[in-house]
């Protein structure tokens, strides 16, 4: 079967870092941790319950982690990703989920959809503030009257910082140590990876962001004509409270 992939007029057009053909090759085995049932079955169990019998769009869909399983709960699910190396991995999996390769602030997916969602981070990919409004500018108008967009995002780790301090960890694991860098006057950070390798070798990545705030995010959304329907701490439905480190938000277009 034909890869489903179209190529998006803005694909160029965007502050965010690209993930290259190295990085996708590799990025489903250094991102294993977010595969884990525990992680990923309630972000899939409540993306499922909001797309009810409606299709879905997944911006910044990389390589299906939740968009395959969706699909296999009887989702429809369509993608925009800038990455046509991310793309190919995600169809080499799963050729009939149809993607534009292109800006997700910009780019547009055929049809409406009932769901439209944005998950682990991916709003801080895009740069700019004017980006970001405009990537909810563009959720909105892929939506059906009534349809939902949900955002997962972290919530700056500011708080974290000590006197003295310029960088706060972000996971710490066995292979894997990260951290974040931030810049306060401009909303700028950056990611720090370093991975042990299975021969030994440790490697070193960097990704780049803008943070936003839940609050920044609820004017976005009110820019885009959505309105605040739900926030919890996670897919679970923890309540969200000033100690949260992440949100999952829900904006509903107005029928």
């Amino acid at each position: 079967m034909a890869a489903a992939v179209s190529m998006g007029k803005a694909a160029r057009m965007t502050s965010s870092d690209v993930w290259d053909a190295q990085t996708a090759a590799r990025y489903d085995e250094d991102s294993r941790f977010m595969f884990a049932p525990a992680v990923l079955d309630p972000a899939v169990d409540c993306l499922a319950r909001l797309a009810g019998d409606g299709a879905a769009l997944e911006l910044a869909v990389g390589t299906g982690r939740v968009a395959i399983p969706l699909v296999e709960r009887g989702v429809p699910v369509s993608g925009i990703d800038l990455s046509g190396p991310m793309v190919e991995r995600l169809q080499d999996k799963r050729p009939d989920i149809p993607v534009v390769v292109g800006d997700m602030a910009t780019s547009s997916a055929s049809g409406r959809f009932s769901l439209v969602y944005l998950v682990w981070n991916g709003l801080g990919n895009l740069r700019t503030q004017s980006e970001q409004v405009s990537c909810f500018r563009n959720a909105a108008r892929h939506l059906e009257p009534g349809g939902r967009f949900v955002l997962e995002l972290w919530v700056p780790g500011i708080r974290r910082f000590p006197p003295g301090q310029v960088a706060v960890p972000f996971h710490v694991g066995r292979r894997h140590v990260g951290f974040d860098t931030y810049d306060m006057a401009t909303q700028q950070g950056t990611s720090h990876h370093y991975r042990r390798r299975t021969d030994g070798t440790v490697t070193y990545a960097a990704s780049h962001f803008r943070y936003v705030w839940p609050a920044e995010c609820d004017l976005m959304a009110q820019l885009a004509g959505l309105e605040l329907e739900s926030r919890s701490a996670d897919w679970l439905g923890t309540p969200f409270t000033d100690d949260s480190e992440s949100h999952v938000s829900v904006w509903r277009r107005p029928a």
